[in-house]
């Protein structure tokens, strides 16, 4: 008889026509060719779906007192076919020669490549690895004191206009020293690390940084950069050169040379600007030089004393023992550019081109 059709309304007859109902969908459920959508639409759909006639029709021939009755065993009926649904669709189908063949070859994957600035800070991050230096890494939104005070920056002082930063709003309320901004270089995780580790201290410090710089073909407001820090008793300049040439020579080359001119920096005293011997003419002279055989890279210098004083007058305010007495340890500190050491080594002639996400000029190097 059509399962559409009931006469008998009694409990042992209803208990019999919904088993019957019940046990068609679980044949259809549990087919090897089930489909989800199909079934849905065959069983569960508003309007022409199998449930949706099997009720009407039912309670359309039951009398009063039997229509709620079967109508609260559909909602059961339904909830058990849709859980059913879920639990066949989920099923993993069984795999045939109709739909895999295993003598065509396989999809190749497309592998990707490292960014060339990430390439870039990872080798040279790995020259200093080598020479005993830890990875430092720290917040990129710093306080003012992290970013500046601590590093010989004082409120006011010209040396911050070379450091303009984006700010982040709403701060007027904060004490100056506990303002955040964007950090400029990656200077305040030095401090961090004094702070939390006594000396002695060797650490590279790679990391993004913003100024608020006009875009152009050399600069952008963000860049990267790798900083070192080395604080022990009895470091000299000399250790200082040392290793600075030994790292362009690893990183360059054996061939490079390396010369330091006097410069200014407040966190460093005295401080250094560092030309290596151009990578392009071996220093002979050329356009890319301007034709002076060299190429100014970095900035390095001893730490000055008065941040090693900041130091350790923050770590009495945060109750730990001083641990950077000057009198007793001394430090180098060095930093460089990311961005335009990878575009003189990948003959990149705009920084936008590293930030721009075209796949045109990243699939170059991969």
């Amino acid at each position: 008889m059509d399962s559409t059709q009931l006469t008998d309304f009694s409990p042992s007859s209803l208990d019999a026509a919904f088993a019957a109902v019940e046990a068609e969908a679980r044949v259809q459920l549990a087919a090897p060719d089930f489909d989800a959508e199909a079934f849905r639409l065959a069983w569960l759909g508003r309007k022409q779906g199998r449930l949706k006639a099997i009720s009407d029709a039912w309670l359309k021939a039951a009398p009063a007192d039997a229509k709620r009755l079967i109508g609260q065993r559909f909602n059961a009926l339904k909830e058990t076919i849709e859980a059913g649904v879920e639990t066949a669709a989920a099923r993993p189908k069984a795999a045939t020669e109709a739909t895999i063949d295993i003598t065509l070859p396989g999809i190749a994957q497309r592998i990707g490549a490292e960014h060339p600035l990430i390439r870039t800070m990872h080798e040279i991050v790995t020259v200093f690895e080598r020479m005993g230096y830890s990875v430092g890494l720290g917040p990129e939104v710093e306080t003012d004191f992290y970013n500046f005070e601590a590093l010989n920056f004082p409120p006011n002082h010209p040396a911050r206009d070379t450091q303009d930063t984006l700010v982040v709003a709403d701060q007027e309320k904060k004490p100056a020293r506990d303002r955040l901004l964007m950090r400029t270089h990656t200077s305040p995780v030095q401090i961090r690390s004094m702070l939390e580790q006594d000396p002695p201290l060797r650490l590279v410090i790679p990391g993004k940084v913003h100024r608020n710089d006009a875009a152009d073909a050399t600069h952008s407001p963000v860049f990267h950069q790798v900083e070192g820090l080395c604080v022990d008793t009895n470091i000299t300049f000399s250790d200082l050169k040392g290793t600075l040439d030994h790292a362009m020579k690893e990183f360059f080359g054996s061939g490079v040379k390396t010369r330091f001119f006097p410069s200014f920096f407040p966190f460093t005293e005295p401080s250094a600007d560092v030309q290596i011997s151009c990578i392009f003419c071996g220093g002979k002279g050329c356009r890319k030089c301007k034709h002076s055989g060299w190429i100014e890279l970095l900035g390095c210098g001893m730490v000055d004393p008065a941040v090693f004083e900041a130091v350790d007058k923050k770590r009495v305010e945060l109750g730990r023992e001083p641990a950077y007495d000057t009198r007793r340890i001394s430090g180098f500190a060095f930093g460089m550019g990311v961005d335009r050491i990878a575009m003189m080594k990948y003959g990149i002639s705009d920084i936008g081109l590293l930030y721009s996400g075209d796949m045109r000029f990243l699939e170059q190097f991969s």
